[in-house]
């Protein structure tokens, strides 16, 4: 029992990331209706800003301050650029086949990561986190305490967010504008501001899931390659929604810890690494039982 909860804790801790991730995702699609394929290269940048931040501040003495300031300046820094890559690559694309524009995303991908790419270095570089795998007893468990604060840290982010959807101006904009564009328009609200503000916001999103994943072993030239799972959480969830991204994404983190615990004694005919492809084995039996996810609507356009 007591592997099993660990076990879960891992999972969750984990699952939180992705389900920053995977609200990323399903911002930009609910104010577009496009997957943004870059967010991979916002994460691996906010990662990176993150592991240059925390040095040069490190003179704030209290445990965890630099680090967690840091990642709010590389979440505000990501955003910018996901802004400058909105207004310049994706506005002029406004009314083009969404086809096209999720094009533009990988190629947007890839040359941010290139860029990117030049300040990581041969090895990976250290993120500054200040309990790097260090453990502490919990409840009489053995677990990681990057764990508990990937946990806390989105269940903060998660609460704004969803403050921020219901109570604010932008926020309420943001949800008509997601329902319906033209109406939206025709009640005042800026759908171009809509636009960048989505990106913004999951560009920052993208920045914190980078820099919380990096606390293991650092930031990598690979690190991108995680968002990746971000999809089987998204298409678990329904892509058009916020509270199935969260769902989704702390699910695949569940189920990719629990296969990576229990698999080799209970399956070892599937081999050592069956872990990683799990979410998206996870993935398949989803669309086959339900093609729009948990919590999606069946009038949703696939890329």
């Amino acid at each position: 029992m007591e592997q099993l909860l660990e076990s879960l804790v891992r999972g969750l801790g984990t699952g939180s990331v992705y389900a920053l991730l995977a609200l990323a995702f399903v911002i930009i699609y609910k104010a577009t209706t496009v997957i943004s394929f870059a967010q991979p290269a916002f994460m691996l940048t906010g990662a990176v800003i993150t592991s240059y931040v925390t040095p040069a501040i490190g003179v704030l003495a209290i445990t965890g301050l630099s680090f967690f300031v840091s990642v709010t300046i590389a979440a505000i820094l990501t955003a910018g650029v996901a802004l400058v890559v909105e207004r310049l690559a994706i506005r002029p694309m406004v009314g083009k086949a969404v086809f096209t524009v999720a094009i533009i995303t990988i190629g947007i991908d890839i040359a941010v990561r290139v860029v990117v790419n030049g300040f990581i270095g041969l090895g990976a570089r250290p993120i500054g986190f200040p309990w790097g795998l260090d453990r502490v007893e919990l409840l009489g468990l053995d677990v990681q305490i990057r764990h508990l604060v990937m946990m806390g840290t989105v269940a903060v982010v998660v609460a704004a967010l969803f403050w921020f959807f219901q109570r604010t101006r932008w926020g309420l904009a943001m949800r008509a504008a997601a329902f319906d564009q033209e109406a939206a328009m025709t009640q005042g609200v800026s759908v171009g501001g809509v636009f960048a503000l989505s990106w913004g916001m999951a560009g920052a999103l993208a920045a914190i899931a980078g820099s919380l994943l990096a606390t293991g072993a650092g930031v990598d030239r690979q690190l991108w390659l995680v968002a990746l799972v971000a999809l089987p959480a998204i298409i678990l969830g329904g892509l058009d929604s916020l509270e199935g991204a969260v769902v989704g994404g702390l699910a695949v983190g569940v189920v990719e810890s629990l296969v990576g615990t229990y698999q080799r004694d209970f399956a070892p005919w599937l081999g050592d690494n069956f872990a990683v492809v799990s979410p998206y084995v996870l993935m398949l039996v989803v669309l086959l039982a339900k093609p729009y996810g948990i919590f999606g609507t069946a009038e949703v356009r696939r890329v």
